[in-house]
């Protein structure tokens, strides 16, 4: 059975294919065949595509300004030269798709009809960042592989069970009754490494109190109990909660209406300035990409040191509400591109709460490996580095469906 993923995210596009040749699902993730990696943050208006298949890696600098623009020339890796690994199209069975936002409509992953398509369009406002993009990317592969199986898996769908003391806003009741609420993002994420940290520490997951940091482009925290989502960061869009890459994160609200009435602002400007040029990027003037903060900061930066002290200071701010919803901790996670690869993000955070008996071995932190402990062993906290595999997630999905829907009849 061969499923091909597309994952969209902020600052980049993922897509791999996956080869399952058993009856049964794998306990353990696998290693897809192929691999297609767009970054968007390294020049503008322009994308490097890596692909990575048959022992071969192939960059190639793609003029597409939308992911879906570029999906056919991508998709033709598949059969084509030297990463080809399937004879044609008609070999991918299912292709499931990362999205961002489905609100109070889906809580599990589900087969894409025109009325999901419906639903993520009418959701683009809450994740105008991402939506648009799963939409033109599930219309392109209808282009490219007609009508092949399209499988939806929710960011949100992971936090659906959060209390409604945690979800609702305190607002006027009637605009919680019209769906204004918390939802919560990264579930994919979150949830493969509340199991994945169970696995590691050879625990059942329905006995941990987790917390789960997944910080890359955009941040996002989740508190995990008994294996459930029951707070996180991210709350009505992916807006919310920390300070991200080019995002805000929670800030005075009261500072919109200030620049509406001062400053003339409108809501598309608005819209722009707290997702595309706030966060490190708006503090630094620099990057979003922490790692050329950190450099500048090694170089004495002053607006660098600014952008990364706040990082670190929210950061450590709203760990310490997750605390208070979960009551106890018994394991903190670090996940996604800087979560897994940033010892200086990892050391910073552990710090201020070494009141909690959390030690991390700094030996272990700057000598790192994914899907590891990097806490000294007598510390009351575990502190793991799990690598995300949200592909691998998405697949999972997938397969559950495939042979649900497909097999069985």
């Amino acid at each position: 059975m061969k499923i091909l993923i597309i994952n969209a995210g902020s600052s980049s596009q993922k897509s791999c294919l996956y080869n399952l040749t058993s009856d049964h699902l794998p306990k353990y993730s696998i290693k897809p065949i192929w691999k297609a990696n767009i970054d968007w943050t390294v020049a503008k208006g322009q994308g490097i595509l890596t692909v990575e298949a048959n022992g071969i890696k192939k960059n190639k600098i793609l003029n597409h300004k939308h992911f879906c623009q570029a999906i056919p020339q991508i998709l033709n890796t598949l059969i084509q030269g030297k990463t080809r690994v399937i004879k044609n199209f008609l070999q991918i069975n299912i292709v499931g798709h990362r999205v961002v936002h489905g609100g109070t409509d889906y809580s599990e992953a589900t087969l894409i009809t025109p009325d999901v398509k419906a639903v993520i369009a009418r959701l683009i406002p809450l994740a105008p960042t991402h939506n648009p993009s799963h939409i033109n990317g599930i219309q392109a592969i209808e282009q490219v592989l007609g009508n092949v199986p399209q499988v939806a898996v929710f960011d949100t769908a992971f936090h659906c069970h959060i209390p409604l003391k945690s979800a609702a806003y305190p607002i006027p009741y009637e605009w919680l009754e019209k769906g204004i609420r918390r939802y919560g993002f990264h579930g994919i994420s979150h949830k493969y490494c509340a199991e994945k940290a169970a696995q590691i520490l050879n625990k059942s997951l329905t006995s941990l109190k987790l917390i789960t940091c997944h910080l890359g482009n955009g941040c996002s925290l989740a508190a995990i109990k008994n294996g459930i989502s029951i707070d996180t960061t991210m709350g009505f869009t992916p807006l919310e909660g920390l300070m991200m890459g080019t995002r805000s994160g929670s800030i005075d609200p009261a500072i919109l209406i200030h620049l509406i009435r001062q400053y003339n602002f409108t809501a598309n400007q608005l819209n722009t300035m707290l997702n595309k040029k706030s966060g490190v990027q708006g503090v630094s003037g620099i990057s979003a990409d922490l790692r050329s903060i950190i450099q500048a900061v090694n170089e004495g930066n002053y607006r660098a040191q600014l952008a990364f002290d706040m990082y670190i200071h929210r950061l450590r701010w709203h760990l310490g509400g997750m605390l208070g919803s979960l009551g106890g901790l018994d394991t903190l996670v670090f996940t996604a591109g800087v979560g897994e690869n940033s010892a200086i993000v990892r050391e910073k955070t552990c710090e201020a709460f070494e009141f909690l008996g959390l030690k991390l071995d700094p030996k272990k932190n700057n000598n790192f490996s994914v899907d590891t402990d990097i806490a000294t062993d007598d510390s009351t906290v575990r502190i793991l580095i799990i690598h995300t595999e949200e592909d691998w997630a998405i697949a999972q999905e997938c397969w559950k469906i495939f042979n649900q829907r497909y097999l069985s009849l």
